[in-house]
């Protein structure tokens, strides 16, 4: 459901949010349509690999994503987890967030049911509104308007019995949205590919990559970005 901003605020106070974010296109458009609605998004909310160097969701160094969060200017709370623990994890961070006076999440689900219902869920338990900017848009629609609102990222994570090593570090644009095969979810929504934001309407810097590699892992072409520093927009 998508959910205006006036429900969940009184008079003219902006409702403070948290985004649960991956660093890449969902969670930054979802982020972005929220704070264009009135929101007020405050916190990024990142889980982690238990060791604290990697993130969950797309294997992307932790550093990386706090990088990420200081382009953009909002602060990120990254939670250590392993794969058993991520939902008590996550509940517990969006639990401390509620005590900070936030009254909802954003998410940047599309179409998957089942991932509604857990977001559904886990909100409702905790206490906060799950607010779901893009759920039910057409997934080439999402991705034309990610373009379309300037901002840039790339390809870091593909499956390779879907695509070749050489749609790593592939821009998201129009080329890209026409290339991608049409037996796929055009967002990777089953996990077909992840990308990585780099800059854009929320972000008051760029993020830069000065150093990176392939490798082919679990059957995934991964691009580690070993390398990178902030520069001006």
């Amino acid at each position: 459901m998508k959910v205006p901003a006036k429900k969940l605020g009184e008079g003219d106070v902006r409702v403070k949010v948290f985004t649960s974010w991956s660093g890449g296109k969902e969670s930054c458009l979802a982020c972005y349509k929220a704070m264009s609605a009135g929101f007020d998004v405050s916190y990024l909310l990142n889980v982690i690999s238990e060791d604290g160097t990697r993130s969950r969701a797309h294997g992307l160094r932790s550093d990386l994503l706090v990088l990420q969060a200081a382009a953009i200017g909002i602060p990120i709370i990254q939670v250590k987890s392993t794969w058993n623990s991520y939902e008590a994890k996550f509940k517990e961070a969006a639990r401390d967030l509620k005590h900070k006076g936030l009254k909802g999440g954003v998410f940047g689900d599309i179409d998957l049911p089942e991932h509604k219902d857990w977001v559904d869920r886990v909100c409702s338990e905790v206490g906060v509104e799950s607010i779901e900017p893009l759920w039910r848009y057409d997934p080439k629609t999402v991705l034309t308007e990610f373009v379309n609102s300037g901002f840039k990222a790339i390809v870091i994570n593909v499956k390779a019995d879907l695509f070749g090593e050489d749609w790593l570090g592939r821009e998201i644009n129009a080329q890209f949205i026409a290339d991608l095969p049409d037996t796929i979810h055009p967002c990777g929504e089953h996990g077909e590919y992840h990308t990585f934001v780099l800059d854009g309407p929320l972000f008051q810097q760029r993020v830069e990559i000065t150093s990176s590699n392939t490798e082919l892992k679990d059957g995934n072409w991964l691009l580690d970005i070993s390398e990178y520093n902030l520069s001006a927009k």
